[in-house]
């Protein structure tokens, strides 16, 4: 299932014509919402065959903000310092819109760590995405 998920990502990766690191922190989050999205649809799938509404609580509850600002810190150990980097601007990013649940300490958590996933996927480094959701998620388990 890693190859699919490295297929359908990587088909749109030629059609960019800047770096990564020149978008915007809102932007990477922006891009790494739906990559996320995509992983976490994914590994919920992984899991074998259940009616869709099981599958949409479960993924909806790996891509809350609260549980996006648990994986910030917990791959936060994992991370080399231009991924640090990355997940710092993208937290500390001024959105101007605010959480409808949840706080804005955690909003701003969940936003580092979308921008993170947007930097490493328009940077093609779709293998780094995965072993970060996977350790991720492993942490959420522990």
């Amino acid at each position: 299932m890693k190859k699919n998920i490295e297929a359908l990502l990587s088909c749109m990766g030629s059609t960019l014509e800047h770096k990564a690191n020149e978008y915007s922190p809102l932007a990477l989050a922006y891009i790494g919402d739906a990559v996320y999205e995509v992983f976490i649809r994914t590994y919920v799938l992984s899991k074998g065959n259940a009616p869709v509404n099981k599958f949409h609580r479960a993924s909806r509850e790996l891509v809350r903000a609260s549980t996006q600002a648990k994986l910030y810190h917990i791959i936060d150990t994992a991370l080399n310092e231009e991924e640090k980097d990355v997940l710092r601007r993208g937290r500390n990013a001024k959105s101007i819109s605010t959480p409808k649940n949840g706080d804005i300490k955690e909003y701003r958590h969940a936003t580092g760590f979308e921008a993170l996933i947007g930097y490493l996927y328009l940077q093609g480094n779709i293998e780094r995405i995965s072993q970060l959701i996977d350790f991720g998620i492993k942490g959420l388990d522990a």
